[in-house]
């Protein structure tokens, strides 16, 4: 199952399937949506994480029982395929920070729930694994562009190719995980305590680089001009002005 858990700044998605160590069906695909966005919509959440609800595991990839059962049912992979790119948008797409959480196996779908969210923090017995090319799927393309985004057309090729297990210290080196550390706390309070306007703002805009935007326009101006009625530019101001940190 997914779950969410929401302690004060911080919304925690929690993959909590250990006995199938966190394999995805598509019922939890689907539950994934509505719950990113009753992460969005609480106004106390800064910043929202992906994690396993148990330690060892992040996400081993999709349930290869429910998949080889429904295999030969065309409707059955439809539904499958909406489901996971619902997800992945629901994650990638979130006005929100998302940070992944990453202690164990990160395989398959789970690698791509990873590479959806904005940060990536490992611990140090972390593996990764993009690994259709061992049961001759296709990787979906908007999973692919995430990762050719991270890591680069070669490094993606290589993932893709050889579906081969990296460990977390070759994953920083190529940039598919931002730090290793045993947890993700100390990055997830520096996010959380930023602007949430500058976030949102900030985030889109890097979204829409990575979508082709080269230059301004009359969003990204908006935007930009926006922030100086906001109520977090006068906080930000203040605490400027008074030598403290600023309470948005």
């Amino acid at each position: 199952m997914i779950r969410l858990e929401t302690h004060d700044a911080t919304a925690r998605l929690l993959i909590d399937r250990a006995s199938k160590r966190n394999a995805l069906t598509q019922a939890m695909w689907e539950a994934i949506p509505p719950i990113v966005a009753a992460a969005e919509a609480d106004a106390a959440v800064r910043v929202v994480v992906l994690a396993s609800a148990e330690p060892g595991v992040f996400a081993a990839g999709a349930d290869i029982a429910e998949l080889d059962a429904n295999a030969a049912d065309p409707a059955w992979r439809s539904a499958n395929r909406q489901a996971i790119r619902a997800a992945q948008l629901a994650v990638t797409r979130a006005a929100k920070p998302t940070i992944a959480e990453i202690d164990g196996d990160c395989i398959g779908g789970g690698c791509g729930l990873a590479i959806a969210c904005d940060l990536r923090v490992a611990t140090p017995r972390a593996r990764f694994g993009i690994t259709p090319a061992r049961l001759g799927l296709a990787y979906p393309l908007h999973d692919v562009k995430l990762l050719v985004d991270l890591v680069g057309p070669a490094q993606a090729k290589r993932i893709l190719y050889t579906g081969a297990f990296i460990d977390s210290a070759e994953a920083l080196r190529i940039g598919l995980v931002d730090e290793i550390a045993d947890s993700a706390a100390a990055l997830i309070n520096a996010v959380a305590a930023g602007s949430p306007y500058s976030h949102r703002a900030n985030k889109l805009s890097v979204r829409r680089v990575l979508d082709s935007a080269t230059d301004d326009d009359a969003q990204s101006i908006a935007a930009f001009e926006a922030a100086f009625d906001g109520p977090d530019f006068a906080e930000g101001i203040a605490a400027f002005r008074e030598r403290r940190s600023p309470r948005f």
